[in-house]
């Protein structure tokens, strides 16, 4: 799709894709980055591309593959602000609601995201669907789903002008442990916001405040 026809990206500097999301995005200029989990740098949480650096490469950075060999691995902290999220979606309608296949993953990115200040409750979440997949019945939503401001089809742009808020971080009570197994920048996470509790709760203890309980297992 041409991006003239998105003018709230045409002054984007930066955008993020999902595996296996629609190619043609990521040649929109600007820098983009794509999801990866792998042990070989388990810090590391996507691979951020650059189109001026990747010249004629562009349709191999497009594929899963080729953004894993042509990326720079980064962290969440690495990132820098994200103007535009691009995620895939099973169904959505014209309110924002918005279904993915089931795994989460795409809310769990987004809320990374957001603690690590990458990403706010003013950044564009966008999708590509087929006119097909554009529903007139209600989506449930939970406090931890993304909503979407623009639904992209062959035939229309919709702006959705949700009222569904996005997520503020990660809700750690929630998160099954196969999730942190499969996300290993997640169980990084995890434990550094646990460490950062524990050391506020032992200055808290050393001035003599009322001392902050450290984060359980699981725990925001």
């Amino acid at each position: 799709m041409p991006s003239r026809r998105l003018p709230a990206r045409r002054h984007s500097p930066s955008g993020s894709v999902p595996d296996g999301s629609n190619a043609t995005l990521t040649r929109l200029s600007g820098l983009c980055a794509c999801a990866r989990y792998g042990k070989a740098r388990p810090c590391s949480w996507r691979c951020r591309l650059d189109p001026a650096r990747l010249g004629r490469r562009l349709t191999q950075a497009a594929t899963i593959k080729g953004a894993a060999r042509l990326g720079e691995p980064v962290t969440p902290e690495e990132l820098g602000s994200i103007d535009l999220i691009v995620a895939g979606s099973v169904a959505v309608n014209a309110r924002g609601a918005r279904v993915g296949k089931g795994g989460g993953y795409s809310d769990l990115e987004f809320a990374l995201a957001r603690e690590a200040r990458a990403v706010n409750a003013r950044t564009t979440v966008l999708t590509t669907v087929h006119a097909l997949q554009v529903l007139n019945d209600d989506i449930p939503m939970t406090p931890h789903d993304v909503p979407v401001d623009l639904v992209v089809t062959p035939e229309r742009v919709i702006r959705t002008r949700t009222a569904f808020a996005k997520p503020k971080g990660i809700r750690w009570k929630e998160l099954p442990v196969d999730r942190l197994e499969a996300m290993p920048v997640l169980r990084n996470r995890q434990r550094r916001v646990s460490r950062h509790r524990q050391a506020s709760a032992r200055s808290a203890n050393h001035r003599g405040e009322a001392p902050v309980r450290p984060a359980p297992r699981g725990a925001h």
